[in-house]
């Protein structure tokens, strides 16, 4: 399947309202896992029944649910029953491929954005959509695989007693974003060192495979851009919202969670430049290249021509040829030959041609 269009032809004509997942299935098991929190307690479980999901949301603790896996349709129903949360919300949860927006519903703020991930060995990126449900007291997040990019979130929960256990859960929100568009900036900066080390070789040994190279790099950061931009657009919204679920001493943070993802943007736009002019950068150096081949095969033809022009004339079936019945007219052939390359050579090098 295409990496920019992931749209099947069956989702075709599908009500936005119906629970169908529409993506591709990236885990075979449904993972709940919840967090309690305030400052003084942080209790952890892995939720099994709607039963626990009940006892769960009844708490009066600062709560985070992430749910990995979106396929499980049973699972999404029973869910936005104990939530309460309308069937479009949870349509989009369950269409990975939906673009990354925010939206104010009368019980939550529904948010979705874009994860990337670099792959070592293929040097290739993949997304997988995150999606945040932001109540007065909850937060729940769906991802599409289970993942350790939050841990570090996690660990800050677990063995610190500041500001991520009180602040409520618009500023875990916040903490999950930043982390993702963290890693946009990481992903760029890798990406751009690999960018930047193929100039080494642009104008000293300008390859076929250096082409190959500035291709794939552009293919990579075009995916990438495909999901920053929306991105961005979705922060610049989020921050300038103003709603009941975002605290007013919180909205700075989304302020600088806009200052990040201009970062990220303008670091993209700027390997991109770098692409492009190392493209042209190679393509002129292969044009040099083809140059000094072509000037250096034309000063051999050059010289050539008058050492053809005597071979030619004594090469010739004429009975009376004065130079042939010389004694030493072909030693003096030979002379004038090396004369001639001599001065030939002298002259084009007096003239820079080689």
């Amino acid at each position: 399947m295409s990496r920019f269009i992931k749209k099947k032809k069956e989702d075709i004509g599908l009500s936005p309202y119906a629970l169908v997942f529409r993506g591709q299935k990236k885990t075979d098991k449904i993972v709940l896992r919840a967090m309690n929190f305030d400052m003084e307690d942080v209790h952890e479980m892995e939720v099994q029944s709607t039963k626990e999901l009940l006892d769960f949301q009844k708490s009066k603790a600062l709560s985070w649910l992430n749910i990995d896996g979106l396929h499980n349709e049973k699972s999404m129903e029973e869910l936005a029953q104990v939530y309460k949360l309308e069937n479009n919300i949870l349509s989009d949860v369950m269409n990975p491929s939906i673009r990354p927006k925010v939206q104010e519903f009368e019980n939550c703020i529904f948010i979705t954005i874009k994860m990337l991930q670099y792959n070592e060995k293929s040097e290739k990126l993949s997304a997988e959509n995150l999606s945040l449900i932001l109540t007065d007291s909850t937060l729940i997040s769906f991802q599409e695989q289970p993942g350790i990019a939050f841990e570090p979130i996690r660990e800050r929960i677990r063995k610190h007693k500041n500001k991520i256990r009180t602040s409520g859960p618009d500023y875990l929100a916040f903490a999950l974003l930043d982390v993702v568009v963290d890693n946009y900036i990481y992903i760029i900066g890798m990406l751009g060192d690999k960018i930047e080390n193929l100039e080494d070789n642009m104008t000293n040994d300008p390859k076929i495979e250096l082409l190959d190279s500035i291709n794939f790099f552009k293919r990579e950061l075009n995916f990438l851009r495909k999901f920053i931009m929306p991105a961005k657009e979705m922060i610049s919204n989020l921050a300038k919202i103003e709603s009941e679920f975002i605290h007013e001493e919180n909205r700075i943070h989304f302020k600088e969670l806009q200052d990040n993802i201009n970062e990220a943007t303008e670091l993209s736009d700027s390997y991109r430049e770098i692409l492009y002019d190392q493209l042209n950068i190679y393509h002129s150096s292969m044009s040099t290249k083809l140059n000094d081949i072509m000037r250096t095969l034309t000063v051999f033809s050059v010289i050539f021509i008058p050492l053809t022009f005597l071979v030619g004339v004594y090469g010739t079936n004429f009975e009376y040829l004065p130079e042939l019945h010389w004694r030493y007219g072909y030693l003096i052939m030979w002379f004038v030959m090396l004369i001639t390359t001599l001065v030939m050579l002298w002259y084009f090098k007096r003239k820079k041609w080689f």
